[in-house]
């Protein structure tokens, strides 16, 4: 049984958006798995009163496992990262966060501030021993199989070391929520030759390329990424800064429309491009693990509809029925071991 704690508060759309969301998730898990709406219980019991009354039969009956978690604060969208800490500690997202240390949930979910997530999970949580720093990793569409990049915005600048920790986390994220042993680790660089790109990635290539247990396929170039592959094979996960990352992660959401616009333009129909280009869009990959903390933690776009935060929770799920956060935990452990011996 898997109980997922869902920031009902947090998100540009929110609480419409979340709790619709938590509804539509319940359709897809399995009975013995339940959410948690973490926030003002008077909004979110008004809000969800107001989704049942139009809701279908099966669905009232699914909310049963809906349970609702009292916080009386809220972490808004401009509030700086050290309020989720020492501001509002009884915000939606600290309280949501501190159920998984006290032993009563197993996930937690949020759109809200990212900042706010990551400072609240890093300092809730804690951070695997090892570690210096999370990352985010987020699902980037290819031709071939979604890509795993990280860091997604967390860290804008990054060591060496850093981008080595982050390349064992991605592998790890792979193996474990995309099901694909052995994954292809590579370097964003701005060439494919081991001497290219700044010193932290030149560095880090030559540790990455003396690491066992660990399948690192060298640099790849940007115009790679939309490809999941390179001249040497496939690419499951790519490696970068934050600073990096994020350009490239925002540079994907722009793609839509600009494809939108062109094609219309040649009297292609919207409804054609839609299924075409469902694989671009967020929504369809929900949200990005907190890689690193001692636990879940799913970080969701601000402007996650219903559909985003259902893919959201499940993917939450994932995380938890592979143990994601103690494989880490693990790999991490190895591979320091490795270092000393």
């Amino acid at each position: 049984m898997a109980r997922i704690a869902l920031d009902a508060m947090g998100g540009d759309l929110a609480p419409t958006a979340t709790i619709a969301g938590a509804l539509l998730a319940l359709q897809e898990l399995a009975p013995e798995h339940g959410i948690q709406l973490v926030g003002r219980p008077d909004v979110i019991r008004a809000e969800l009163d107001a989704q049942l009354a139009e809701a279908s039969a099966a669905v009232r009956e699914q909310a049963a496992r809906l349970t609702i978690v009292e916080a009386a604060d809220v972490i808004e969208m401009t509030d700086k990262p050290s309020v989720a800490i020492r501001g509002k500690p009884n915000s939606s997202m600290a309280v949501g966060l501190r159920l998984q240390v006290e032993g009563h949930s197993d996930a937690f979910v949020s759109a809200g501030n990212t900042g706010a997530q990551m400072a609240a999970s890093a300092f809730i949580l804690r951070l695997h021993e090892g570690l210096t720093r999370p990352a985010i990793g987020t699902l980037i569409p290819s031709a071939r199989i979604p890509v795993v990049m990280l860091d997604a915005g967390a860290n804008v600048d990054c060591s060496a070391a850093e981008l080595v920790q982050f390349a064992r986390l991605g592998a790890v994220y792979a193996e474990d929520v995309l099901g694909r042993p052995n994954p292809a680790v590579a370097l964003l660089s701005v060439g494919e030759e081991p001497e290219k790109g700044n010193a932290a990635v030149k560095e880090a290539h030559k540790t990455l390329a003396a690491s066992p247990g660990l399948n690192f396929i060298g640099n790849v170039e940007g115009r790679d990424v939309p490809m999941g592959a390179c001249d040497r094979g496939a690419v499951d996960v790519v490696v970068c800064d934050g600073f990096v990352g994020n350009v490239l992660l925002k540079f994907y959401e722009s793609v839509p429309k600009l494809i939108f616009g062109l094609l219309a333009k040649s009297g292609v129909s919207k409804e054609q491009l839609t299924g075409a280009l469902k694989g671009l869009d967020y929504a369809a990959h929900g949200g990005a693990p907190l890689l690193g903390v001692k636990g879940v933690s799913i970080i969701c776009h601000g402007k996650s509809s219903p559909e985003a935060i259902k893919n959201g929770i499940l993917v939450g799920l994932r995380a938890v029925q592979s143990r994601m956060s103690d494989h880490i935990g693990q790999r991490l452990a190895t591979s320091a071991e490795g270092a000393s011996a």
